[in-house]
């Protein structure tokens, strides 16, 4: 039987990570705007730049920005591109101080990682479905909750889809999102996760729902068996309504680097990978792999950045800009 799920005791707090009905101090003064939050969350990799813009340019500056970078995860590719524009900028500028460099790297970044940016217009269907998929661990149940709240903050309807069947904890962490966000979850506690997300479907379509969103196990590239069963899942959705899924996230830990470019590559060929969400920029020194992604897109068609996070609030998934996200990572620290 499909149902609705009841919030577990031992479920953790979708807003801080607590157990539930764990006592939360409360913050003193105001929460940091998102922008803050941003900067914050890039500091550790925006602080492997920042030593080096404080003096002239010259051969072994630029030779350590290489590795920097590199060691940023920005990737061989993107490096490279990079570190070529600047020397071309300057000899072309007669660029001298380090100050200069680092206004005209972060000309060269925008430039690079702006077509990521496409905010997803979900207006177009309804219900529009957005399937979202990832490894274990990447924090993909968490962002379909934080996506939720983001619709719903713009007025969409929202049913979330426990596709996750074979993770209790998954299942139970869906039911605390849709308690408290008042968003019906339409889940099994077993089975089939495409019969699941199916039923999800056209509950939301006799509802009028605005927005579907569908979760799916965790799983690696490598378990190729898996790998099959997603693309099952995408058919099934298909066949529920037409021309869905309409947008397919897959969500990324910032903390894997370079490893993010094979994951896109092997769910993209899987099920088609219309956009990302990348995860966890808080934790992580390697904020540079969105340059990487970027400079790497899968072959035949570009892959959005949706959305980008940077903490466990449930404000702190936002859709991704590219200048805000320049600004944070070479602001002066």
């Amino acid at each position: 039987m499909f149902g609705f799920l009841k919030k577990s005791d031992a479920t953790p707090d979708v807003s801080t990570g607590a157990p539930a009905g764990a006592p939360i101090n409360a913050p003193a003064g105001p929460r940091p705007s998102w922008t803050e939050r941003l900067k914050a969350g890039l500091s550790r990799t925006r602080a492997q730049l920042g030593g080096l813009f404080g003096r002239r340019i010259d051969e072994a500056m630029l030779e350590e920005l290489e590795t920097t970078l590199l060691m940023a995860d920005v990737g061989v590719e993107a490096t490279q591109y990079l570190l070529d524009e600047l020397k071309a900028a300057v000899r072309r500028e007669r660029l001298e101080t380090g100050e200069q460099l680092r206004q005209a790297l972060g000309d060269m970044l925008l430039k690079l990682i702006a077509p990521l940016e496409q905010p997803l217009d979900v207006s177009g269907h309804q219900p529009f479905i957005i399937m979202i998929a990832g490894v274990n661990g990447s924090g993909k149940t968490t962002s379909i909750g934080k996506l939720a709240k983001h619709f719903q903050a713009r007025g969409k309807s929202v049913l979330l889809a426990a596709g996750d069947t074979f993770r209790a904890a998954a299942r139970e962490q869906l039911a605390v999102w849709g308690e408290r966000n008042g968003v019906t979850v339409v889940a099994q506690e077993s089975g089939d996760p495409a019969a699941v997300i199916f039923d999800a479907v056209n509950a939301a379509k006799a509802r009028g729902i605005d927005v579907v969103l569908a979760d799916t196990a965790g799983r690696l590239p490598t378990q190729l068996h898996l790998m099959e069963e997603i693309a099952k899942v995408k058919r099934v959705i298909a066949k529920a309504e037409p021309a869905a899924p309409h947008e397919v996230l897959l969500v990324l830990d910032a903390n894997i680097g370079q490893n993010a470019l094979a994951q896109v590559k092997a769910f993209d060929a899987a099920i088609g990978v219309t956009g990302l969400v990348v995860t966890k920029l808080d934790g992580t020194a390697k904020g540079g792999v969105i340059a990487a992604i970027a400079r790497q897109q899968p072959a035949g068609h570009p892959v959005a950045l949706r959305y980008i996070g940077v903490g466990e609030g449930i404000d702190d998934l936002q859709p991704f800009s590219a200048r805000e996200f320049v600004d944070a990572l070479l602001g002066k620290a």
